[in-house]
C-alpha cells in the first residue's frame, strides 16, 4: 500500500491567470512532468481530448473542424504537436469565440509544437513551462529528502504517486519517451551509439558543450552529435545554459553548459544505484548545481517570469554559475555541494565584481548548509530555498 500524493503545482497561478488574459493557453515540458494533472484540476470543468489516442488523432488530422465541433471548447488538447494540422483550425474557433481560456494545449516536443503555434497562434496564446516537481513542492506535500536522494530522485510525480523505484522508472522512462522522441524526430540506424551518446553527455553535465570531444568518443561525425543534442533539447530532456559575454574587456567564454531537466535522469544515466552512491560519485558537485539551476528555472517559470539565465567565465577561468537579472540588478550566484562556508567560495565573486557592469551585482552561495543573510557581503542560501532566490 502507498500514499496517493496530490501535488500543489506552483505553476497554477500563472496558468489561471493566462487563461484569463489570452484564448489559448499552450502548457509545454518533459513528458510525466505533469502537464495534464494540472490541467485537468486547474480546469476540471473543460472537456478533455488526447492526441496520443490513435481514433482522436486521425479524426484531428482528417477533418479538424469536425473534430472541434463534435469536441467544442472549452477544450483540453493532450500531446497537440501529434496533429499540427489542428492548430489553424484551434486560431479560427478562437477567433470566432473572441473569448479567453478557450482552449488548454499541451505538448512535451517543444520545436514541433513551437512552430506550429508561433506560425499560426501568434498573439492568441501564452506559453507556459511546466518541469518536473521543484523541492518546495514536493516539501509541501510532506515529502522531506536528504540532499543526496534529491539528486536520486528526481522530481517526476509517477515516481512518489506509484511508489516506483527511481532506476526502474528512469531506465523506463528513457526506453519508452526518449527513445520514441527520438525515432519520431530522426532516423537513427544505430541505436546503440545514441545509447552511449546520452550516457557520455551525463557525464558532462554541468560542464562547458564540446561536440567535437564528444564526436570522436562516440564515433560520429561533429553534426551528428549537434543534431542528436537538439533532438534532446525539444523533448524537454536537457537544456543549454548559455553564457553572458558582453564588451567588458576580458575573452570570455561563449560556449553553452549541457544540464538536464531532472537529475534522476542524469543520475540513472551514470549507472548510480542508490543515494549514497551519488555522494561518492566524482561528478557529485556537478549534478548538485544541476539540481540547484533547475530550482531557479522552476521557480521563475511558474511564476510566469521572463528571466534570463546564463553562467560567466572569462577564458582565464573566472567563473560564476548561475548570472541573472532581478529589478534591474545582477545577481551573481556561487553553487557548492559543501555544508559549511569557505572564504574561497568568494574569491570569484571579487573578481567579477571589479568589472564596471557587475559593481552592484548581489553575491548569493548556495549550499548545503544553513541559511544565512549576510556573510562577507554575500548571502548564503540551503539549496531547499534555492527557488527564493529568483522571484516575486
Amino acid at each position: 500500500m502507498y500514499i496517493i500524493y496530490m501535488f500543489k503545482r506552483e505553476l497554477t497561478e500563472s496558468l489561471k491567470g493566462m487563461a484569463q488574459k489570452y484564448p489559448v493557453v499552450t502548457l509545454i515540458g518533459p513528458r510525466q512532468s505533469g502537464k495534464t494533472t494540472l490541467a485537468c484540476q486547474t480546469f476540471p470543468e473543460y472537456r478533455y481530448v488526447n492526441l496520443e489516442q490513435t481514433s482522436m488523432r486521425l479524426m484531428a488530422k482528417e477533418d479538424p473542424r469536425g473534430f472541434l465541433l463534435s469536441n467544442p471548447p472549452p477544450l483540453i488538447i493532450d500531446e497537440v504537436q501529434r496533429c499540427p494540422e489542428l492548430l489553424s483550425e484551434i486560431q479560427v474557433v478562437s477567433d470566432s469565440l473572441n473569448r479567453n481560456g478557450a482552449f488548454i494545449l499541451t505538448g512535451s516536443q517543444q520545436l514541433t509544437l513551437m512552430q506550429g503555434v508561433s506560425q499560426t497562434l501568434a498573439g492568441r496564446t501564452s506559453i507556459l513551462t511546466l518541469l518536473p516537481l521543484s523541492l518546495r513542492e514536493l516539501a509541501f506535500a510532506g515529502i522531506e529528502q536528504k540532499r543526496d536522494e534529491c539528486l536520486y530522485f528526481g522530481g517526476m510525480p509517477r515516481i512518489f504517486d506509484s511508489n516506483i523505484e527511481p532506476n526502474i522508472y528512469y531506465r523506463d522512462y528513457f526506453r519508452t519517451y526518449v527513445e520514441r522522441d527520438v525515432r519520431d524526430l530522426i532516423r537513427i540506424r544505430d541505436f546503440d551509439r545514441f545509447d552511449i551518446f546520452v550516457k557520455l553527455l551525463a557525464g558532462r553535465v554541468g560542464q562547458i558543450l564540446n561536440t567535437s570531444s564528444l564526436a570522436a568518443d562516440v564515433g560520429v561525425s561533429n553534426k551528428t552529435i549537434a543534431e542528436w543534442i537538439s533532438v534532446l533539447e525539444i523533448s524537454n530532456v536537457v537544456f543549454k545554459l548559455r553564457p553572458w559575454f558582453g564588451n567588458v574587456g576580458k575573452r570570455l567564454t561563449k560556449s553553452p553548459k549541457i544540464y538536464f531537466t531532472d537529475t534522476g535522469l542524469a543520475v540513472r544515466l551514470l549507472g548510480i544505484e542508490t543515494p549514497e552512491q551519488v555522494a561518492r560519485d566524482p561528478l557529485h558537485g556537478n549534478l548538485f548545481e544541476n539540481l540547484v539551476i533547475l530550482e531557479t528555472l522552476k521557480s521563475a517559470w511558474n511564476q510566469n517570469m521572463p528571466t534570463e539565465f546564463f553562467y560567466f567565465r572569462t577564458e582565464s577561468g573566472t567563473e560564476l554559475d548561475l548570472l541573472f537579472k532581478s529589478e534591474g540588478c545582477w545577481n551573481a550566484v556561487e553553487i557548492k555541494s559543501s555544508s559549511t562556508v569557505n572564504t574561497d567560495y568568494f574569491k570569484n565573486f571579487t573578481k567579477v565584481a571589479s568589472i564596471p557592469e557587475f559593481e552592484n551585482m548581489k553575491k548569493i552561495l548556495v549550499y548545503s548548509g544553513d541559511n544565512i543573510e549576510s556573510f562577507k557581503g554575500c548571502r548564503c542560501v540551503n539549496y531547499k530555498d534555492a527557488g527564493k532566490i529568483v522571484g516575486r
